[in-house]
């Protein structure tokens, strides 16, 4: 049965209460441009306002666009309280949210599955391990994230062990739990996967920061921050490979609807896996629409696509 945006009630959840706020906000006037050009009636909604989610429960909506990012709502939070009030939502479900924004949580089930992803420590207080110790374990080139913020709050990339330990205590002021992972260089690239049954990687895209060393929150955001080469410059052969393993991460998460995978291509062809998303930005510089509109899909077509995913 075909679609029929005008016959479909949007409601449309942006904002929330996470470290993410802001650029949820920006998605959400980017997709509701979107939404509204493809037919669909809108309606906005902000889980920070406790009034809205009560009309939220009263209104009659036949589906939730979720653009929110971080905590409380990209962390099955929200899509556990979908599911209780019976209303379809766009993106994975509540198990796969709330596993894929964890990064040490999400390792497990890559390596699982033979997901290559860089070797890691686990941090759940900041002296649980001296940083001479990780070193010894990782190499003295590490990654320091915590372990359920995105869009690369807090991450940051130190040498040896006094930079360690600044950037481990810096991150236990954001979150109860700390990643710290071997750096593996290479080329930055992300895969979009859309579909529930049959998945579909969408066009590699390759990062290329203007503004650090990698793609931190700066980069994302940022006019300029950052150089997005869509399709990325790569061979047939390695474009399949990297494609490949988006879809691999997006099984082994179990997601359904979309997600977008965060890759390092190493020198030998080995693709690292460091993160999945599973409400990419729908801002005016995200990743998700840049490769979606290479494949042939514009903005309102895409967001009528997630409907679709989400209505399936």
């Amino acid at each position: 049965m075909e679609l029929i945006p005008q016959n479909i009630k949007v409601a449309l959840l942006a904002g929330g209460t996470s470290g993410e706020r802001e650029i949820s906000l920006q998605s959400g006037k980017g997709a509701g441009e979107a939404l509204r050009a493809a037919g669909f009636s809108v309606t906005e909604f902000d889980p920070a306002n406790s009034e809205d989610l009560v009309e939220l429960i009263r209104g009659s909506f036949d589906v939730a666009f979720l653009c929110l990012h971080g905590k409380h709502g990209e962390d099955g939070t929200m899509q556990g309280f979908l599911e209780t009030i019976n209303l379809p939502y766009t993106g994975p479900g509540v198990w796969s949210s709330a596993t894929a924004i964890d990064k040490a949580k999400a390792k497990v089930h890559y390596i699982e599955d033979g997901i290559t992803t860089p070797q890691s420590v686990t941090l759940r207080s900041a002296n649980e391990m001296s940083a001479e110790e990780i070193i010894q374990k990782l190499g003295n080139h590490v990654v320091v994230k915590p372990a359920t913020e995105g869009s690369a709050l807090g991450v940051s990339i130190v040498e040896g062990a006094e930079e360690l330990q600044k950037a481990i205590d810096a991150d236990f002021e954001m979150d109860n739990k700390v990643v710290v992972e071997t750096y593996v260089s290479g080329t930055e690239l992300t895969v979009a996967v859309l579909g529930n049954a049959n998945p579909k990687a969408l066009p590699v895209i390759e990062i290329v920061p203007q503004l650090g060393e990698f793609y931190d929150f700066e980069s994302k955001y940022a006019a300029g921050g950052s150089d997005h080469i869509c399709p990325a410059r790569l061979s047939e052969d390695l474009t399949q490979k990297v494609q490949q393993t988006a879809l691999a991460a997006h099984k082994a998460l179990n997601c359904r609807g979309v997600s977008r995978t965060d890759i390092i291509l190493g020198e030998d062809g080995t693709c690292w896996v460091l993160e999945t998303n599973t409400i990419p930005g729908m801002t005016a510089t995200s990743l998700l629409p840049d490769a979606a509109r290479v494949a042939g899909m514009d903005f309102p077509q895409l967001c009528t696509k997630l409907i679709e995913l989400a209505l399936e």
